[in-house]
Formats: C-alpha cells, sequence, structure tokens
C-alpha cells in the first residue's frame, strides 16, 4: 500500500507532466489520435477483453449494477470506438465568442480559454476512462485519470496500449493522459487536493464516495464537475395512454446498474390502472417495487447493491405535487410525464427544474451520446450557472475577455 503523502506527489507528478506535455496538443494531432485509438482498439481486442474478464473475475463479489457497468463486452467496445470517431469528427472549439467595441475606444473581445489539467474519477465503469479522456483531449485540455480497484487492470490497458500509443503517433505527447496507477482510496482523495496544478475535476459515479470526494474537493479549493446522485422520474398522468406507459417503462428499465433508468414512478391518484400498468411491468422485469413510507423518494436504486433492481412508486394527487416531488425530493437528474394531454405537459415541463424535462419519452435519452452526438465527461446536476446536465467538450473552457486598447483609455 502507498502512504497518502507518496500518492499525492505522484498524482501530481502526473497532473504536472501532463500539463508541460499539453504544448504538443493541437486540434489537428488530437484528431488524428482520436481516430488511431479506435484503431488501437480493434488491434488490441483480445487483450482488452482479457483484462476485463480478469477485473470481473476479481470483483464477482460486486452487485449486478456493478458488474454491468464493470463489463467491456463486444458491442460496448463497438459503442466506444463509435464515440472515439464521432469525438474526432467534432469540430474544433471556437476559440473567439463574440467582438465589440466600448465607446471609449476599446476593442473586447469575448474567448473560450483551456483550463488546462482536468482530473476524473470514476469506478466500476472503463469505457468512461476513453469517453472522458477524448472529451477533456479535444477541448484542449489534459487529463489525470483515476478509477477504483476494480477497473483498474482494463483501464490500465486502455491508457497504455490504445490512448497513448495514439497521441505518440500522431505526434502529441502521451503524457497528456496521465494515470493514478493505485487502487487505493487516498489516490481519489489526492486528485482532489491539489488545487495548482489540478483545479477541475470531473467526478462520475453515485453515491456518497462521490459526495464525499466532492466536498473534500471544495474543502481544497478544487472545483468539480460531479455527478454525485441520480435517478429518472416517471410521472405518469390522468390522462396517461396505458400503452405508452408500458412502453416508456419497459424502455426504461433496459439497465438497471446507471443513472438516468427509472428510479421513481408517480402516477396520479385518480387513474390507479396506470399504477398496475407500471407493477406489472416490473413483475414481468423482476424488478421489486418499493411501498415502504419510510424510504426518502428519490433513494437512487441504481447505486444501491443489495436492492439494485427496485423502483419506487407513488400516488400523488395531481401535477402539482408530481412537481414538488420532483424538484424537492429528488437529485434533479432527470423528469419525464407520460399524458396525451397537452396542456398538462406543457405545464409540468415549465415547472421541472431539472437537468432534462421529457415528454411521453425516457429518462434514458439523460444522456450525452443521444442527445449531443458525443460521449459526455458526465451529468452534472449542481444548480448554478455553467455546464449542466450532459456536459462535453465545448462545456470544459473558461471564459476569458481580451482587451486591446491604445493607451489613452481611463476609467
Amino acid at each position: 500500500m502507498i502512504e497518502a503523502h507518496s500518492l499525492l506527489e505522484l498524482v501530481e507528478r502526473e497532473a504536472l507532466a501532463a500539463g508541460r506535455a499539453l504544448s504538443a496538443l493541437t486540434d489537428d494531432r488530437c484528431e488524428q489520435a482520436l481516430t488511431h485509438a479506435t484503431q488501437l482498439l480493434t488491434a488490441e481486442h483480445d487483450e482488452i477483453r482479457a483484462a476485463n474478464e480478469l477485473d470481473l473475475e476479481a470483483a464477482a463479489g460486486l452487485d449486478a449494477g456493478a458488474l454491468d457497468r464493470l463489463r467491456l463486452d463486444d458491442a460496448r467496445l463497438a459503442t466506444i470506438a463509435a464515440g472515439l470517431r464521432a469525438t474526432a469528427a467534432l469540430p474544433p472549439i471556437e476559440r473567439a465568442v463574440r467582438t465589440w467595441r466600448l465607446a471609449n475606444g476599446l476593442e473586447v473581445a469575448e474567448r473560450r480559454i483551456p483550463i488546462g489539467v482536468l482530473g476524473a474519477n470514476f469506478e466500476a465503469r472503463p469505457s468512461v476512462a476513453l469517453d472522458i479522456a477524448a472529451q477533456v483531449l479535444r477541448s484542449g485540455n489534459a487529463v489525470v485519470l483515476r478509477t477504483g480497484s476494480a477497473a483498474l487492470r482494463t483501464v490500465t490497458l486502455l491508457v497504455d496500449r490504445v490512448l497513448r500509443p495514439a497521441l505518440e503517433q500522431s505526434g502529441a505527447d502521451a503524457a497528456v493522459v496521465g494515470l493514478v496507477r493505485s487502487p487505493e482510496r487516498a489516490g481519489a482523495e489526492a486528485l482532489v487536493s491539489l488545487p495548482g496544478a489540478i483545479p477541475l475535476v470531473i467526478l462520475r459515479g453515485s453515491g456518497p464516495s462521490t459526495a464525499a470526494l466532492a466536498r473534500r474537493a471544495a474543502a481544497s479549493g478544487v472545483r468539480t464537475l460531479a455527478h454525485a446522485e441520480g435517478g429518472g422520474v416517471l410521472y405518469a398522468h390522468a390522462a396517461a395512454s396505458p400503452e405508452r406507459l408500458a412502453r416508456i417503462v419497459r424502455a426504461s428499465l433496459d439497465r438497471l446498474g446507471v443513472c438516468n433508468r427509472l428510479n421513481l414512478a408517480l402516477v396520479d391518484r385518480a387513474a390507479p390502472a396506470l399504477a398496475g400498468t407500471i407493477s406489472g411491468i416490473c413483475a414481468e422485469l423482476g424488478i421489486a417495487v418499493n411501498g415502504d413510507e419510510a424510504v426518502p423518494l428519490g433513494h437512487e436504486w441504481a447505486s444501491d447493491p443489495e436492492r439494485v433492481a427496485t423502483i419506487t412508486l407513488r400516488l400523488v394527487e395531481d401535477v402539482n405535487e408530481a412537481l414538488a416531488i420532483a424538484n424537492g425530493q429528488t437529485s434533479g437528474l432527470a423528469a419525464s410525464i407520460v399524458t396525451e394531454d397537452t396542456v398538462a405537459a406543457e405545464y409540468f415541463l415549465d415547472g421541472y427544474r431539472g437537468t432534462t424535462a421529457l415528454w411521453n419519452a425516457t429518462t434514458r435519452f439523460t444522456d450525452g451520446y443521444e442527445l449531443l452526438g458525443m460521449p459526455e465527461t458526465g451529468i452534472n446536476v449542481d444548480v448554478f450557472p455553467g455546464p449542466r446536465g450532459p456536459v462535453s467538450y465545448q462545456d470544459l473552457c473558461l471564459r476569458q475577455y481580451r482587451i486591446v486598447g491604445d493607451g489613452s483609455q481611463s476609467r
């Protein structure tokens, strides 16, 4: 086991090396590197699958949701490759936003500039390593990745046999992607404790551990794009079509170990048969319906190892109560209304304050690749101006004002 102070030094060295490597990263080289990475994914396919199988065997004690996130099968490797190709094809960030001239003659330009070195912490989901790295590199930044013991073998292979060689082939410096090569929790704590070297850390995952890292980062002066909570809300309005509701419920529960799946179902008390529709679909899928009034309505079952195959179902009086619950007692990730009543739908969409409001659609579409055509670095549910919802490469910039005068201007 590496001592905490030594891990802090190791993480800082990775960050400093990544920062120095940025000078060799151009938009063209990044595009080439991501293209090369898709080719290396194919070339290293068998080794990646073998490493992932070893990770799965070692993590056999994890819950079904965690194992599902950890697994890299052929379909998921194909999805990763598609994401890399999509990111490579994205246009470079337009650094110049707008320009104007003040009455005193000053020329003012608003620009987007890179942040520098970002950190990224994620648990048992190795695909996130490439999703995040690709977006960060495309934004003109460097990254230091950190994952837990469950996925470290797979992630190390993805970094050392895919990402870094692809960067070298493109003429960039491979050190622009750093990696915390230790499974200890102290590695994650070090990542969020270096404001001078890593001013912003992306936190992917749900539950108390991610929330604790966000608090530690705040205490250290490090900003975070944190995804500490998830869970989709589905509100079945009295005017919902039972057939449409059934299709959406099924689509909302195609995967259980993800943050944007159906977590809380709210049903108008005036239409109790709709609750039966939801319960019936859950019974077919082997999903328990929670009726424990003591459990908080926003409890995220996707991150509960013992009861991941669970949703919560509650009756509500009307759309106002549904909105009050969705806004006040859940994470604010996403909420969907199912109804044939246009007025009720518009009222719900206008009243919901979370990151994604949907009508007759599953909350599973709260996803960067689905909505934006590119992988996301995470889904930010914080309530402050800036990137919210699925975060992409375009959000990983700082606003800067550039001002040019002639020396005659004064206040």
